[in-house]
Formats: C-alpha cells, sequence, structure tokens
C-alpha cells in the first residue's frame, strides 16, 4: 500500500513538474545519463544482500530529484534517486558483472546506461562505492526545442490496490488553460471502452482516477486518450496519449503443467544424467521475481538406497541422477514430491509430484542351466535336433536385455551344426545344418556362448557351455558312381551284347556288406542286370524310334541294395544314347485323295521316315504296275514329298495308286493312296452321281484291277 501511495506521489510531482508547472517554451538541455558507462568497484568477490554499489545520476532538465528506473538485472535494484543495491547475494565468478540500467524522459524516450561491477586489487583505488566516468558526459547543450504539447510519459499503477477507490492518479492541465477554462474528458480502454468505467476524470480539474482494483494478468496496460475543450469558446487542444502500465504484484501460485510428471530412468545411468523436466507457470509477470519460478524435491519414495537418488535444477526443472545404486530388481519405481515457488524460491509455493520408473539395464548376463552334456544324433540327418540349452537371465522378462542370442565358438570348423533361440527366448536349439557322417568323424565338441540382445553394461562375465555330440552309425544305401551313367550304343545292338557294368559301392565301410543289382525301371524292358556283378546286357532289340526314346536318349533305372538288417537301396540311372541305323523305310502319309480328271493341279503327297540323317530324305518315287500307265508322280524340289497328277482324263472313279517311295540308302516301301477321280475341272472337286451301268462297270473295272495289283504283289514276294 505504501508503494502504491508512494509511486502515485511520484508520478503527480513528475507529472506536474515536467508538464503543467514547468513548461516552457524553448530549452537548451537534452536529459539523459551523465555517462554512457558506469563501473562500480568492489574489494571483494562475494557481495551480500542489501549492499549499497552507488548511483547513477540522469539529467532531467527540469529540476526532478527523483524518478523511475529499472535494471536489466534482476539480481540489482535501483531506487527513484538512482541508488543502485544488491537484492541478494552475489558472487563475481569472473570478477565482474555487467547490466543496463533503463530510464525514460519527459517525452517518453528510453535512455540506457551500462553499468559494469568489478572487484579492484589492494594496489588498485581504495575508495568504496565510487563512479567513474568512462566516457564523455552529454553535452549539456544541443538541438533547440520546439515548444512541448501536453505530453505525458507511459506511467505505472500497482495492481490490487485495496483503495479506498477511485484513488487520484495525476492531474492533466491542458496549456491552453492560460487562454480559457477547459474542460477534459477521456475514452479508450477503461473508459468508455471495456472494460468501462476503469479510470475516470473529473471535467474542469482534469484530475484522472481509477476507481477499482487492476489486475495485471487480465490487463497488462491500458491505452487512454485525454481530450481538452474550452467552456464556452472554440478551444481545442490536442488530444493526448496516456499509457497506464499496471505494475505487478506477486498474487499468483505456480501451477504444474501436469500432474504427475513421468518419466524413465536406465537403472545403469551414470550421475549427472538428465531424464525428465517438471515444468511449472507463474501468471505473474515472468520479468519479475514474482514470475520467477525455482525447482526442489522435498521427498524420495523409497530413500532406498540412498535419500537423495535424485536432483533437480532450480531453474530449469530437469531431474537427474544424484547418486549411483539404481536397481530394477530392487526399486522399479520412485515417488518425488517436487516444490514449485515464485520469487525465485522465496514467495508462494505449489507441490507436484514426479513417478520415475527405473527401466532395466543389461546388467545381468544370461547364465547356461547345465554347462555340459553330452548328446548321439543319427548321421546323414539335416534340421535334426541335437541339443536344447537352457538358460536363465535375472533382467526385465521380455526386454532386449533379457531375451538370448547364440553363437558357436568352436568345435564346427565345418559349418555342420546350426543354433538359434528357441520360442521361450531362454532357450538355445542346436540342429544339424549338413549331414554328418559316421564314417568320416564319429563325434565333435562344441562350444556354444550366450548373449543378449542388449549388449551388457559394463564388463560381464558370459557364460559358456560345452555339448559332446556322438555320430551314431546308420545303414546307408549304397552308393552308384556316377549318380547317371552315360553309354552310347547302336539301337540295333543284338540281344545279349553286353552294355556296361554299372556298380556301387557301400558307405558303412565299417561293415561287411553284399551288394545285390536288380532293374528298377526300364520302360521297354530292354535290358537285363547280373544281381552279383552289376553287368547290363542287352535283354530285346532296342529301337532309336520308340516312344521310350527321348532326344535319343534311353533311361533306365538300376537299382542297388546291400544286405543289412535294414536292406538300404541305393539307385543309379542309365541313359543309353542309341545311334541310328537304317530300320524304318519311307511312307506316304496321305492315304485317300481327291481330283478332278481335268485341270487340276498336282496333289502333294507329305512323305515320313523314322530313321533321322542320313537314313532319311532325300526322297525318290517310283509308280508301281498299272499305276505308271495312269498317274505321273515326281518329287517337290526339297525331295521330301511327291507330286502326283493323272496323265490323261480318266474317267470319274475311285483308283488304286501305288507307289514306291526310296530313302537316301535305298531302302524302299509301297504305299496305296486311293485316288477318288471326278467328272469336274481344276481344283474345285465335286463329283457327280454317274449312270447305275456305268458305274458299275467302272467299279467293276476297279475290282479287277485291284485284284490284278495283289497277284502283282503277292508273286513279287515270293520272288
Amino acid at each position: 500500500m505504501e508503494t502504491m501511495k508512494f509511486v502515485q506521489l511520484g508520478f503527480i510531482i513528475f507529472l506536474c513538474k515536467a508538464f503543467v508547472c514547468g513548461f516552457a517554451e524553448e530549452s537548451s538541455c537534452t536529459p539523459g545519463f551523465e555517462s554512457e558507462l558506469l563501473v562500480f568497484k568492489v574489494h571483494r568477490d562475494h557481495l551480500h544482500q542489501g549492499k549499497r554499489l552507488g548511483r547513477v545520476i540522469f539529467n532531467t532538465c527540469d529540476g526532478r530529484t527523483r524518478m523511475l528506473f529499472q535494471s536489466s538485472d534482476k539480481w540489482f535494484d535501483v531506487d527513484t534517486d538512482g541508488t543502485v543495491t544488491l537484492k541478494r547475494q552475489v558472487t563475481l565468478h569472473e570478477g565482474h558483472k555487467v547490466f543496463s540500467v533503463h530510464a525514460w524522459d519527459s517525452s517518453g524516450k528510453k535512455h540506457t546506461v551500462s553499468v559494469r561491477v568489478e572487484r579492484v586489487h589492494h594496489h588498485e583505488d581504495h575508495h568504496m562505492d565510487t563512479v567513474m566516468n568512462i566516457s564523455s558526459p552529454q553535452s549539456s547543450t544541443g538541438l533547440k526545442r520546439a515548444k512541448r504539447g501536453w505530453v505525458i510519459p507511459p506511467f505505472r499503477v500497482l495492481e490490487n490496490s485495496r483503495g479506498p477507490f477511485p484513488i487520484k492518479l495525476v492531474q492533466i492541465k491542458s496549456e491552453k488553460s492560460s487562454e480559457a477554462q477547459m474542460q477534459y474528458s477521456i475514452t479508450g480502454e477503461g473508459a468508455d471502452l471495456d472494460p468501462k468505467g476503469t479510470f475516470i476524470i473529473e471535467t474542469f480539474s482534469g484530475n484522472l482516477f481509477v476507481t477499482r482494483p487492476l489486475d495485471r494478468e487480465r490487463k497488462a496496460s491500458y491505452r487512454i486518450i485525454a481530450h481538452a475543450t474550452g467552456v464556452d469558446v472554440n478551444i481545442e487542444d490536442k488530444p493526448m496519449e496516456i499509457i497506464v502500465h499496471v505494475l505487478d504484484q506477486n498474487d499468483n501460485y505456480p501451477v504444474f503443467t501436469q500432474n504427475p510428471f513421468n518419466g524413465n530412468v536406465p537403472e545403469a545411468a551414470e550421475i549427472g544424467h538428465e531424464f525428465m523436466t517438471v515444468t511449472a507457470t507463474d501468471a505473474d509477470d515472468p520479468n519479475t521475481d514474482n514470475g520467477v519460478i525455482s525447482y526442489s524435491i522435498v521427498k524420495q519414495d523409497p530413500e532406498l538406497p540412498k535419500p537423495n537418488m535424485f536432483e533437480i535444477n532450480s531453474v530449469t526443472g530437469g531431474i537427474r541422477v544424484n547418486s549411483v545404486g539404481l536397481d530394477k530388481e530392487k526399486w522399479s519405481k520412485y515417488t518425488l514430491t517436487v516444490v514449485a515457488t515464485d520469487m525465485e524460491g522465496r514467495g508462494y509455493s505449489t507441490t507436484g509430484t514426479a513417478v520415475i520408473t527405473v527401466t532395466d539395464s543389461n546388467d545381468n548376463a544370461p547364465q547356461f542351466e547345465q554347462t555340459s552334456q553330452t548328446v548321439s544324433v543319427p548321421e546323414n540327418k539335416v534340421g535334426a535336433v541335437v541339443a536344447k540349452l537352457a538358460v536363465t537371465d535375472e533382467d526385465e522378462e521380455g526386454s532386449p536385455a533379457w531375451s538370448t542370442k547364440y553363437r558357436i565358438i568352436s568345435g564346427d570348423k565345418g559349418g555342420f551344426f546350426n543354433v538359434s533361440t528357441g520360442p521361450s527366448r531362454l532357450e538355445g536349439i542346436i540342429t544339424t545344418a549338413k549331414p554328418l557322417d559316421f564314417e568320416k568323424n564319429k563325434q565333435y565338441i562344441l562350444s556354444v556362448i550366450v548373449e543378449n540382445d542388449e549388449p551388457f553394461v559394463g564388463a560381464l562375465a558370459t557364460s559358456t557351455a560345452t555339448v559332446t555330440v556322438n555320430v551314431e552309425d546308420v545303414n546307408e544305401p549304397p552308393e552308384f558312381n556316377p549318380k547317371e551313367k552315360i553309354i552310347y550304343k547302336p539301337e540295333d545292338s543284338p540281344i545279349d551284347t553286353e552294355l556296361v557294368s554299372y556298380t556301387a559301392t557301400d558307405p558303412d565301410i565299417g561293415k561287411s556288406q553284399k551288394i545285390m543289382y536288380k532293374i528298377g525301371n526300364d520302360p521297354e524292358g530292354w535290358l537285363s542286370v547280373n544281381q552279383d556283378t552289376g553287368l547290363i546286357k542287352v535283354r530285346k532289340l532296342m529301337d532309336r524310334e520308340s516312344s521310350s526314346v527321348k532326344d535319343d536318349k534311353y533311361r533306365a533305372i538300376i537299382l542297388a541294395v546291400d544286405d543289412g538288417d535294414a536292406p538300404a537301396t541305393g539307385t543309379g540311372t542309365l541313359i543309353i544314347e542309341l545311334s541310328d541305323v537304317n530300320d524304318n523305310a519311307p511312307v506316304i502319309n496321305e492315304r485317300i485323295i481327291k481330283i478332278c480328271n481335268r485341270g487340276s493341279t498336282p496333289v502333294l503327297l507329305s512323305i515320313t521316315d523314322k530313321d533321322g540323317p542320313p537314313y532319311a530324305g532325300p526322297f525318290t518315287v517310283e509308280t508301281q504296275g498299272e499305276t505308271s500307265e495312269n498317274w505321273s508322280a515326281t518329287m517337290n524340289e526339297t525331295s521330301t514329298g511327291v507330286f502326283l497328277k493323272p496323265k490323261f482324263t480318266l474317267e470319274q472313279g475311285d483308283y488304286n495308286v501305288i507307289l514306291r517311295v526310296f530313302d537316301n540308302h535305298r531302302l524302299s516301301q509301297d504305299s496305296t493312296i486311293q485316288a477318288s477321280v471326278c467328272d469336274c475341272e481344276g481344283d474345285d472337286v465335286q463329283c457327280t452321281d454317274c449312270e447305275k451301268a456305268s458305274c458299275s462297270a467302272s467299279n467293276a473295272a476297279i475290282n479287277i484291277a485291284n485284284i490284278a495289283h495283289i497277284v502283282f504283289v503277292f508273286y513279287f514276294i515270293i520272288l
């Protein structure tokens, strides 16, 4: 309350002197600080609260000795007479401290002076609290000033005043009041605009009042326009702007932005590790101590293993580790009671909670439950389970610090084994990656190490297990070498021709077993095999043109069976690549044709020979018997087809045409073609009905010709 009255009185005196009582038409004085830099010298680094450092001097040009100053550093206070004092204890860590002091002249212009507080040694000036003028004082002469209007610089009103209201703030007086009686009014914020009626003015005296307590948190400043007009005369002064700043009081408690705050810290975190931040806000002015919050921890639950496991940054609210000993397995959660206090720890306080969850760090190495095992595994199996290695881990279940992985570090040079993590994540499963061979290696000694998915914290001793794998001998089937045997033989190889001896060996070298051979698959039944020696012979004549021969190759499966307790059978493939012989005569494919007896194009007949080169084409053709009288047969350009046509116009009817086709090696065969000759012309073959007698005679002639042909062929065969 006293501060409020003092501020009001200061402003009234200031305004009265500056703008009402002391107006001069002209002035040669320029307001400002007497120097640009002030140095306050002290003899020690530690300065106690309330220490007076010196004065800053501001020339107001109107004789005032007091005014409002503002320090840029919250640790220093400047009184209305310019005296600089310490608000709290300060340590000059670097031997000096620099800040600024601001002041406003009567026109509202801001002026700033730099202030340096520095420690002096004993051989320097011993006068305490002196002011040294570093730069030249501002000139007392300046530009000629114009006649002043009625201007009031911004002034401040303390919030939450208890009254009694209305409280007078200032008297406004127009410079034209010397000419006539003036009346005053105000407009703007807090006058005729919301919040209306906060400020009022007496019409004739110009006294400006505030009618209610102000609240900086609702509105920090007001812009009021003052108007002055003559009473019963046509005189009006230029409107004047009045800025009212509401001075802050510490009337708000800090408020935490959330409650509780939740954070996580690894149990292996080092001292100083900051892992979470608590924050609070204060509605008071952040540029004053009222809005400056300081944080502290007042309680830790549980207080184990030490009561001060954490500390908090009093300025930022950052919480960090303060002591070693966090252990997820013993104390998984801490609750901190945190206090936020304004006025930098000297004002109102609010209590909040920070819940800290200690997360698992990999500070426990997994351990094999059994460090030595001996197992037996049958040979030749891939993917067979060799051993299951169970482990334990004291870290948090399900975390990367708990989940395991495994490596075989010795004993498996050939890469015969694989180790993987089982479904439980706490089990290593060893399987065979390649077939084991009893005859080559009867035993393996494997060394297996277990680790976590997450790296260990610090140096932890790893656990290893030794697995001795004994390979079990099994009856393995005989093995043909090679698995596929290729031989080359002519297709006309005689029966009982020895083709090849195809034998197998028994991999069970430790056993004395006999091998017996069998035919496993012989599609055409061409082969036989000696059951004791594996000698393969021709059983039936082979034919390269058989459907079972693909690309001249015939495949047969040969079996080798041992006489073990559980007989094992091995298989081999014999591939016979058959060379061709000329054992197939060429034949004409088309056996029925139609043709006109006049002007028709020769019919092209195609030829097939199952043999391959050089036993097939080029072909030649000859007509046989009566065919030679009526028909003409010639080869096409490639000698792969026969052009057939009548030599002259034949009567309509059916004719048997006999053609003998020769291959390149003169192997031949007769082909009979039934040719229907129609009474037509060209290639549009259409046969019409003939008279019965004519057709009968024709058919009789055909029959006689057929009989004659048959007799001729039979006679040829006998010869």
